[in-house]
């Protein structure tokens, strides 16, 4: 019997390169893999992809025995968008008494919130390819709404009540992202003139406080009900303190967490350790770390 399942939520349009990821860890940590094709943005919004991504990992866990694979050895995987769907599908699934509880949930430099673009990691790589900080706004809103109206508002956050800020900030915050991240360069960011929210914002974007969509928001009694977790962060990625900050909530929440953090990475590096000839000795390092911790299940 296979040791067990990773589900990769890889985008079709990076199918070239997340094939090789996909049979890598496959081959790598004796495992089957299953890598969802789901719906993409604009042209389908949320929560298509997410809805995709849910269905997908329900019918493969009702029939995971036809495949060869453990029902009770499941594990959900993705990076950066994909990330964020494995994150909000873990949660969707935490507690169902009617399918197995998965057995681990791996997430490679995930997005997971889009309240904040002012955290200390969005500043410092706000420039580093191929995730400008822009780009991170730009790319969340498609995913919600189709387009990226409002994006200068969002980056700024006058999308967000003051209220449901204050709610938020005892998750997301620079405050809870460690002192040794803040000292290349970070300066706490004050906006050039004071943040006004604005109510026509909120209401195009007040989806970005559901946790199927930002899954950093999702209550504590949702996190504690988690399994066993992976993440992995780069230095030079904006999305670098999403992981941090989702590490700290798992952490506190009494969730078992193995992190790995790659000092030279990049968003998106894993997808580089072989590809078209181009090879970053750090992506294989990622890439490896999470097979170690497959193989450890």
């Amino acid at each position: 019997m296979w040791k067990g399942s990773g589900h990769a939520t890889t985008p079709k349009r990076f199918a070239d390169s997340h094939e090789k990821i996909c049979r890598y860890i496959a081959r790598e940590s004796n495992s089957v893999v299953v890598s969802v094709g789901y719906r993409l943005a604009p042209e389908h919004k949320y929560p298509a992809a997410y809805e995709d991504c849910l269905n997908a990992t329900i019918h493969f866990m009702k029939k995971a025995e036809h495949y060869g694979v453990d029902p009770a050895n499941i594990t959900v995987c993705g990076d950066s968008a994909g990330g964020n769907l494995a994150a909000a599908v873990s949660q969707t699934l935490a507690g169902r008494s009617d399918l197995p509880s998965l057995r681990a949930q791996v997430l490679i430099y995930p997005g997971l919130q889009a309240l904040d673009f002012n955290l200390p990691s969005y500043h410092q790589n706000r420039g580093v390819p191929p995730l400008f900080r822009e780009r991170a706004a730009f790319f969340a809103l498609q995913y919600l709404n189709g387009h990226a109206l409002h994006m200068q508002e969002v980056l700024e956050g006058s999308h967000i009540p003051p209220d449901m800020r204050l709610k938020y900030r005892k998750w997301v915050s620079p405050d809870h992202i460690p002192e040794k991240f803040k000292v290349r360069g970070y300066k706490p960011h004050k906006p050039h003139k004071p943040r006004e929210f604005k109510a026509e914002d909120f209401e195009k974007a007040k989806r970005f406080c559901e946790p199927n969509l930002c899954p950093l928001l999702a209550e504590d009694a949702v996190i504690q009900q988690l399994p066993e977790s992976f993440i992995l962060t780069c230095e030079y990625d904006v999305l670098r303190d999403d992981g941090l900050l989702y590490k700290k909530r798992l952490e506190d929440n009494g969730v078992p967490v193995t992190w790995y953090h790659l000092e030279d990475g990049f968003h998106g590096i894993i997808s580089f350790y072989d590809y078209c000839g181009l090879s970053f000795p750090s992506g294989k390092k990622g890439l490896d770390s999470v097979v170690k911790f497959i193989k450890g299940l």
